[in-house]
């Protein structure tokens, strides 16, 4: 079974961080997740996620530090993913998120995020961006968008 390299953003704005629901017919339709997708073969992983979250979502955005780094094995698809969570900044002159490449884009607040809503592979992060959520730094009133 060969791994998926996959990157992912942890957004945070107003006190709510980004999430986007999985669109029918594909693998863990319904699931909420954090944005992102699939790394190209020699793509950087963080330019693989800027790239996503402008297909996924119309956005363009900063993307800095890794939050997290989960494996997991999807027995009954037959892949595993190996996982990069970063955070990410979007840009003062992007839009709000859309849903263009995705089934329903929501911010969430600490309380709104239920594990179980989630794929286990993003379960593990949960507690850190709920950290991050308390956080006045990340967490707090300001926009957290970052001028161009």
């Amino acid at each position: 079974m060969r791994a998926i390299l996959v990157a992912a953003a942890v957004v945070i704005e107003r006190g709510r961080v980004l999430v986007t629901r999985r669109k029918e017919g594909t693998h863990l339709a319904g699931a909420w997740e954090f944005p992102g997708g699939k790394v190209e073969e020699g793509e950087d992983p963080r330019e693989a996620l800027r790239r996503e979250l402008r297909e996924e979502l119309g956005v363009e955005a900063q993307v800095g530090e890794i939050v997290d780094v989960t494996f997991h094995r999807y027995e009954d698809a037959g892949k595993a993913v190996l996982l990069l969570f970063f955070e990410a900044t979007r840009e003062a002159a992007s839009p709000e998120p859309r849903a263009v490449d995705v089934a329903e884009v929501a911010w969430r607040t600490r309380e709104d995020l239920d594990e179980r809503a989630f794929p286990p592979a993003d379960r593990g992060v949960l507690e850190k961006v709920r950290r991050r959520l308390e956080s006045p730094k990340t967490g707090g009133d300001a926009h957290n968008i970052r001028p161009r």
